[in-house]
C-alpha cells in the first residue's frame, strides 16, 4: 500500500515534469526519488509517466490519477486540521450533565454563551441529570462534565470538583399575605404556616433537610404541598395556597403575586459544583472550567 509521502512526490514530479526540479522541492536526491515513483508505479501495477531523458510527461493514466491524488492529499490535509481541532477544542463534541439549580442559577446559559464565541462549531450535548446519576456518567465516561449539587464521595477518587456557586434561599410569600408588612421576618412568624416545598430538591434543601433547619430555627412548617420544582412552587405561593423558600436566583422567575423576604438567619443554601475526571487534561475541559468558576 503507497502512504502519502509517494503521492506528495508524485504530484510535484507530475507538475514540474522533471524529477532533477522536482528533487530540489522536494529537498531529497533525484536518485531516491526517482525510485519512489517507481515504487509506486509498481505497487499500483500502472505506468503514470513517459520518460525521455530529463523530463517526463503524465501519460493518459497518469493524468486520471493526478487528479485523485490531489483530492486524496487535500482531504488529508483536512483530516489533519481537524485532528488538530480537536486537540484544541475548537471542534467535536462535549456532554454536559446539569441539575435544575445550576439552570436558575445562570451557570448553564453563561457557559453555553462563552462556548458559542470561543467554539462555533464545538457541539455541547446537555442532560438535565441529579446529581448521583452523573457522577456515576462521569465515571462511565459518557458524561464529559457535570453540574450537581454535592461534591463527589470519597469513593469517587477519580472524579475532582469545585464549587461554582453558592446562593441563599429566600422566602416566598403570597401577595396581600401579612407577613409582607413585616420588616424583619424572624422564626416566630413562620411558625405554623402552611408551607409548599420541592420533593425533588437538593440534598441540602430537601423535605427532611428543611424540616431539620426549620426547628433548629425555632419554628415548625406546617408542609401542605409538595411540588416536583421550585417554579410550581413559586406558582402555589402566588395562588396564596403558603410559603416557600427557593434560591435568590428565582427572584427574577416568579410570577406575579409573590414578595421576596431575605432570611438571613436561616442557614441553607443551594449550591453547585463543577465535576469532571481528574486524568481528562484536554484543553477544552480546562477552558470551560475556567469559564464557568469565573
Amino acid at each position: 500500500m503507497f502512504d502519502l509521502r509517494q503521492l506528495r512526490y508524485f504530484i510535484t514530479v507530475a507538475e514540474t515534469g522533471n524529477v532533477g526540479r522536482a528533487a530540489e522541492i522536494l529537498h531529497i536526491s533525484q536518485s531516491p526519488l526517482s525510485r519512489q515513483i517507481m515504487q509506486l508505479e509498481e505497487q499500483l501495477g500502472v505506468t503514470l509517466f513517459e520518460r525521455a531523458r530529463q523530463r517526463v510527461h503524465l501519460n493518459a493514466e497518469g493524468r486520471a490519477f493526478l487528479v485523485e491524488a490531489r483530492a486524496l492529499i487535500a482531504n488529508a490535509r483536512r483530516v489533519e486540521e481537524f485532528g488538530r481541532s480537536l486537540a484544541s477544542g475548537a471542534v467535536g463534541r462535549l456532554a454536559i450533565g446539569y441539575v435544575e439549580g445550576a439552570v436558575h442559577a445562570g451557570l448553564v446559559a453563561d457557559m453555553l454563551r462563552q462556548f458559542r464565541r470561543a467554539r462555533p462549531q464545538l457541539h455541547l450535548s446537555l442532560m438535565s441529570l441529579r446529581s448521583a446519576a452523573q457522577l456515576e456518567s462521569l465515571r462511565q465516561r459518557t458524561l464529559d462534565l457535570g453540574l450537581v449539587y454535592s461534591p463527589p464521595p470519597a469513593d469517587y477518587p477519580e472524579i475532582a470538583s469545585m464549587l461554582v456557586r453558592r446562593e441563599p434561599l429566600v422566602l416566598a410569600i403570597p401577595e396581600g399575605d401579612a407577613l409582607t408588612a413585616v420588616a424583619d421576618i424572624g422564626p416566630h412568624h413562620l411558625d405554623g404556616r402552611p408551607w409548599i416545598t420541592v420533593v425533588r430538591q437538593p440534598a441540602d434543601t430537601n423535605r427532611g433537610q428543611f424540616l431539620a433547619a426549620c426547628i433548629e430555627a425555632g419554628f415548625v412548617p406546617d408542609i401542605a404541598y409538595e411540588t416536583a420544582d421550585p417554579l410550581t412552587s413559586l406558582g402555589l405561593v402566588s395562588a396564596g395556597l403558603g410559603l416557600a423558600t427557593v434560591q435568590e436566583s428565582l427572584r427574577s422567575a416568579a410570577p406575579p403575586g409573590v414578595v421576596f423576604r431575605d432570611l438571613p438567619w436561616f442557614k441553607r443554601s443551594v449550591a453547585i459544583y463543577l465535576a469532571w475526571r481528574r486524568q481528562d487534561e484536554r484543553a477544552v475541559i480546562g477552558d470551560l472550567r475556567r469559564a464557568v468558576g469565573q
